[in-house]
């Protein structure tokens, strides 16, 4: 059972009809505000402006862009078109877009001016010179001969490109018989959106879901948090990733609320979103949680209309947790756990439940999918207490890896179990812990060592603000523990502290080998620490001490 078997078009649609004039999305720091029906002309206009160009059904499109406001109308003209959606990583440089561009068959491309140091707009330039000369809706690449168009997002004009406001224009001017034949002939299960994995082991692989994954899942996911249609969720987290599409925007949207946007994670302005549009409801990864309640001004914003929320992207500190529901009144907020290639949710924490099943588990599993911890080795169910993988069943698995059948085969058995490559337990009661990645265990020894565990214990130190542990490589041992710690301001914190405190309370093969204070963890754009850069940097500060005290 599912709540929905409708194409993701035609749920909007009927939203659309119930909650015309109900606000659907806004930017606050612009005063940018759509409805319901106002957003969905845009939709539709933009939708006849891709078909006019020559984007037809099954085709894919790709968007390169921050969480600018034509962000979302992409995401949902394309679904209409039954055109695949491909999100691309706003931190991706040439190399990555080259790769993307290829191994997905993209014949379009949306982009913006840029991100941080990177011009996508130069870098566009650079790897299809033919651009320049070519006629619009009409790229003769050498290097990439599925790619006809170019589509800048904005009003700018660009040699080579239609911007947005000549497509929704026009589209404006367009009859709506071939759009209306295409929409009708669409299914759920198509694929409509395709989500390339971070790469961290080895290339990116494109995950397929289809309107039915990820539709059915954002309102699972929206159940566990109460919505309805007085929610207003602020959403600082990127659109590329499931994360802003799923959790965020299609939580929402099937249960009728608002969408308070940001374009890129600052926490001032965050802050300022949820003080101003009376948001009962923000997301995030726990480092963007600590830095608003870090934040100098946090005192001066009245964040007394916020009520639930998602925490989710890695572990989180059981006081951050804490501070979160006091400080910032989230009693209700929750916690996901999932992958891309489930599009995501696979389990969640509920607004009721407790601060300590909050903190520490990530909940039970949805109504409608099947989970089991099973040994990695033998593929056998374990029972409730014992760490095995878990893994997943149900309408919420991808349909697979773009053109990659053998990979697909790695991850999906012949059952139709995903294999998460996670560590997990569940108890009696159905609450799942994620003790770690396989790949992140650490085996020191020949002994399994669960790096979540060692972070959960360092938290409890007094002055730790964050830490992260991974394993470094060691010739006696093949591997050795190294946590990596953000202290709080003005704490005067020791590796001999930290390693002290272990020795007492915890095994000795547990505790940290060596221990780096750091001001930051390298993280993914979606918020994840990367513990094999981490890995890496641990083993080059090991060698530099070695070095130091040869001398």
């Amino acid at each position: 059972m599912v709540f929905t078997e409708d194409t993701i078009g035609d749920f909007f649609e009927k939203q659309v009809e119930n909650l015309g004039d109900h606000e659907f999305i806004i930017y606050p720091d612009r005063n940018l505000r759509f409805t319901y029906n106002s957003f969905n002309e845009r939709v539709n206009n933009l939708a006849k402006g891709l078909l006019s160009i020559g984007i037809e059904k099954g085709d894919h499109v790709g968007i390169w862009a921050k969480n600018v406001p034509d962000w979302l109308t992409f995401l949902f003209a394309t679904a209409k078109m039954g055109v695949i959606l491909v999100t691309i990583n706003t931190a991706y440089k040439s190399h990555e877009l080259d790769y993307v561009l290829k191994q997905s068959d993209m014949k379009a491309l949306a982009i913006i001016d840029g991100f941080r140091d990177t011009s996508y707009i130069e870098t566009v330039y650079d790897l299809i010179p033919e651009l320049k000369t070519s006629q619009r809706d009409n790229i003769l690449s050498k290097e990439y001969p599925f790619l006809k168009n170019i589509i800048y997002v904005g009003q700018e004009k660009h040699r080579g490109m239609y911007n947005t406001r000549e497509l929704i224009l026009l589209g404006s001017h367009q009859d709506d018989e071939e759009f209306v034949k295409i929409k009708n002939s669409l299914d759920n299960n198509d694929v409509i959106n395709m989500q390339y994995t971070s790469g961290t082991t080895g290339f990116p692989k494109g995950v397929m879901l289809s309107h039915r994954n990820i539709l059915n899942n954002g309102f699972g996911i929206g159940e566990r948090m109460k919505f309805t249609q007085e929610d207003r969720l602020c959403i600082p987290v990127p659109l590329f990733h499931c994360f802003g599409i799923v959790l965020g925007v299609l939580s929402l949207l099937t249960h009728g609320g608002t969408i308070v946007m940001l374009e890129e994670f600052d926490p001032l302005l965050a802050l300022c979103a949820v003080h101003k549009e009376k948001c009962t409801a923000i997301h995030g990864v726990p480092t963007m949680f600590i830095a608003e309640l870090n934040h100098p001004m946090f005192d001066i914003f009245d964040l007394s209309s916020l009520r639930t929320g998602i925490m989710a992207g890695s572990t989180c500190p059981i006081e951050t947790m804490r501070d979160v529901m006091d400080k910032m009144n989230m009693a209700e907020i929750t916690s996901v756990y999932g992958l891309t290639e489930t599009s995501p949710g696979i389990t969640q924490t509920s607004a009721d439940d407790s601060l300590e099943m909050k903190a520490t588990t990530v909940g039970r599993k949805y109504d409608d999918v099947e989970v089991k911890i099973v040994d990695p080795e033998t593929n056998e169910e374990l029972p409730p207490g014992e760490t095995g993988e878990i893994c997943c069943r149900g309408y919420n698995v991808m349909k697979g890896y773009y053109k990659m059948p053998e990979k697909t085969l790695e991850v999906i058995d012949d059952d139709g179990w995903l294999h998460s490559g996670d560590l997990a337990t569940v108890d009696e009661n159905g609450y799942y812990t994620i003790v770690g990645r396989i790949k992140d265990m650490i085996i020191r020894g020949g002994e399994n060592i669960y790096p979540r565990e060692i972070e959960e214990f360092i938290f409890t130190i007094d002055g730790v603000r964050d830490v992260a542990v991974a394993g470094i490589e060691d010739e006696k041992y093949g591997e050795i523990v190294g946590a990596f710690i953000i202290k709080d301001d003005g704490i005067d914190l020791k590796e001999e502290d930290i390693r002290d405190y272990a020795i007492s309370k915890i095994a000795r093969y547990k505790v940290p080998k060596y221990v780096f204070f750091v001001e930051e963890f390298p993280l993914t754009t979606s918020g994840k620490i990367q513990k094999h850069i981490l890995s890496e940097i641990g083993l080059d500060l090991v060698n530099k001490r070695k070095e130091e005290e040869a001398i």
